[in-house]
């Protein structure tokens, strides 16, 4: 069992069929960053972004200037 594993610096992503986003709540402002499926538009969520530099962190490893939200 590995404890420690080298964390990957981009994440691989369909870009002709897949688009970056972040959904957001509402009410907690809570945010979920993932890709939404151009053709059905269903939202794949990865993980939990807790603050900014998460977000930003996000958009460099996918290679993406913009997110789109989602609420």
């Amino acid at each position: 069992m590995k404890l420690f594993r080298k964390q990957r610096t981009d994440i691989p992503y369909d870009r002709e069929t897949q688009l970056p986003a972040v959904r957001r709540s509402i009410c907690t402002g809570e945010m979920t960053v993932g890709f939404v499926d151009k053709a059905t538009g269903k939202f794949r969520e990865l993980y939990c972004a807790r603050s900014q530099a998460e977000l930003e962190d996000f958009c460099r490893r996918t290679g993406v200037e913009e997110l789109k939200t989602i609420y």
